[in-house]
């Protein structure tokens, strides 16, 4: 059972989609999915989930609260994963793989990853990450997101910061902008008032780790081209 949207669409990548039962109301890929829709990542139906009787249930660390975490673990095993990296992803795809014996599909996933991230432009540029804007809040050199995009060449002006720092937008001074639309769904017309700025696009494509990282890093490179 996957409580995370992206390892989700990343069981199903691998072919192992017979082996979910459940999922959340923010699983949106693969698209139109036909399983048990239980709740939110932060408020999953703990009734129900027990009620499917699942072997496992994964979960993240930050897009769920531990409170559910340790409801779960009453009654099936738990698996918390935290990617800080792309690195970390890689080590995922196969530990996924394997937990679902399907580590050759794992591997060809990690082989297209690595094309991905070879394939970059890798050109220095300095950039900062918004997540939120009232205040306007940013992504830290210790996030998933900042290590994305240093994949790319990018050096994150808030590097010293830790996880989301709330600075205004005032003092951010950078080569690149980027205003992915989740968390917060910036808009054209926030980006268009910061001339450095690339976005709005799909959220997913910076704070979804898995297989979507391929995406975003593809993103990335076609983006700075």
């Amino acid at each position: 059972m996957s409580l995370v949207p992206s390892l989700t669409e990343t069981l199903f990548d691998l072919g192992a989609g017979e082996n979910v039962i459940g999922i959340t109301d923010f699983c949106i890929f693969p698209p139109n999915l036909n399983l048990p829709r239980l709740g939110g990542t932060k408020n999953p139906k703990i009734d129900e989930i027990r009620a499917l009787a699942p072997d496992v249930v994964y979960m993240n660390y930050e897009e769920n609260l531990r409170k559910h975490a340790d409801a779960i673990a009453e009654f099936a095993r738990v698996e918390v994963s935290e990617p800080k990296s792309v690195d970390d992803v890689v080590q995922l795809i196969a530990h996924l793989g394997e937990a679902h014996e399907r580590s050759e599909r794992a591997a060809e996933l990690i082989e297209e990853l690595e094309r991905e991230r070879q394939s970059m432009p890798k050109k220095r540029f300095t950039f900062a990450c918004a997540i939120w804007k009232k205040p306007w809040m940013w992504c830290g050199g210790d996030t998933y997101v900042s290590n994305l995009i240093e994949c790319a060449g990018g050096v994150n002006v808030l590097a010293n910061e830790k996880r989301y720092p709330a600075i205004d937008i005032q003092t951010i001074e950078a080569d690149v902008v980027f205003l992915p639309d989740e968390p917060y769904a910036f808009s054209e017309e926030d980006a268009a008032q910061i001339p450095n700025a690339i976005g709005p696009f799909p959220g997913h494509l910076f704070t979804w780790h898995g297989t979507r990282t391929i995406l975003g890093l593809r993103f990335l490179r076609e983006s700075l081209l």
